[in-house]
């Protein structure tokens, strides 16, 4: 049997299509129902792997599934357990139930004030989880991103259904959840990762040899996951208050409004299985900056570079953006 190359991706990572099929293995919700010991058994054989020591008998598939829970699990700098509310497995399962609730009780003041706290909790933990782990974060730090972010996000609800309440239609009103997340994510990820924007995060070659630091990087990844996140939301938080503004003028459906509840968290399940993987292939998770750019933004960075790029090899640094 020819040998596994584990440290070369199983898909081509340079295009979207190759990207997507990544993370559809990585995000695959059955991850996350896998046991920890199951996760840490499958983390020891792709280490006997690497040194040729895994166990005699051992399949290509067996290392691919292990390869599989491994990244699903493990953070891929630190290689620490990552928290199982945290990991990108859990992101359909419980997405679909905080978008769910969000788009199904949009009508009371408590109960957008409960489901945005609730989601923004979630994110604030996905955000941690997903952070470059090369950069630590003081709990000040998280403490002042967590509270922001929650803010943010009541702010833009209760504001916009304020507003809306007496100069819209319902139609409006449905889309309340979707700006107060996409408000949210855009101060919520770059305040959880905001060590990494003030002291910038470790740069590499492309044989993954660090050779200095950036802010700019850092600030390329972070925008990045940004833009991801409300890319992950924007169909399910966009669609399917027109499918429901459109069922709720029926009276069968009236009827039945216990079940709209379930309907909106499944339809976003549905939506998220495809979404979630195809918003983190948006971009590759192995980002690059030209040392051009860093010559012309950085010069600190760029002359630290310089003493290990004395033959100007290196024209592109890599970073991992987080996720």
């Amino acid at each position: 049997m020819q040998r596994i190359d584990l440290t070369q991706p199983k898909w081509d990572q340079s295009t979207f299509l190759g990207r997507l099929k990544h993370f559809f293995w990585v995000t695959d919700p059955r991850s996350c129902v896998v046991s920890s010991q199951q996760l840490y058994d499958a983390k020891n054989l792709i280490e006997k792997y690497k040194n040729h020591q895994e166990p005699p008998g051992t399949t290509s598939e067996q290392v691919w599934y292990a390869r599989k829970l491994y990244e699903s699990a493990f953070h891929p700098d630190s290689g620490e357990l990552q928290n199982f509310c945290g990991r990108m497995s859990f992101q359909v399962p419980g997405g679909m139930l905080i978008t769910g609730f969000m788009l199904q009780f949009y009508r009371t003041v408590p109960a957008v004030v409960f489901w945005q706290w609730v989601n923004q909790s979630f994110n604030a933990l996905v955000n941690y989880t997903n952070r470059n782990a090369k950069s630590e974060v003081s709990s000040a730090q998280l403490g002042v991103a967590y509270v922001s972010a929650t803010t943010s996000a009541l702010v833009t609800a209760l504001g916009l259904k304020s507003f809306l309440e007496k100069r819209a239609g319902s139609l409006l009103q449905r889309y309340v959840p979707f700006a107060a997340v996409a408000a949210a994510n855009c101060i919520n990820i770059p305040l959880m990762r905001q060590s990494e924007l003030i002291n910038g995060i470790v740069v590499y070659d492309e044989n993954g040899n660090a050779v200095t630091e950036s802010r700019l990087a850092a600030a390329k990844g972070i925008t990045q996951v940004v833009i991801s996140r409300i890319v992950m939301a924007a169909p399910g938080m966009t669609l399917l208050p027109l499918v429901m503004e459109k069922l709720e003028s029926y009276s069968w459906m009236q009827r039945i409004k216990f079940l709209h509840a379930p309907f909106q968290i499944f339809a976003c399940g549905a939506i998220l299985t495809f979404m979630t993987p195809a918003a983190c292939a948006l971009f590759p998770q192995r980002c690059s900056l030209d040392v051009s750019t860093l010559e012309r933004f950085e010069p600190e960075q760029y002359e630290k570079l310089k003493k290990v790029n004395a033959e100007g090899s290196i024209t592109k640094v890599y970073f991992n953006k987080g996720l």
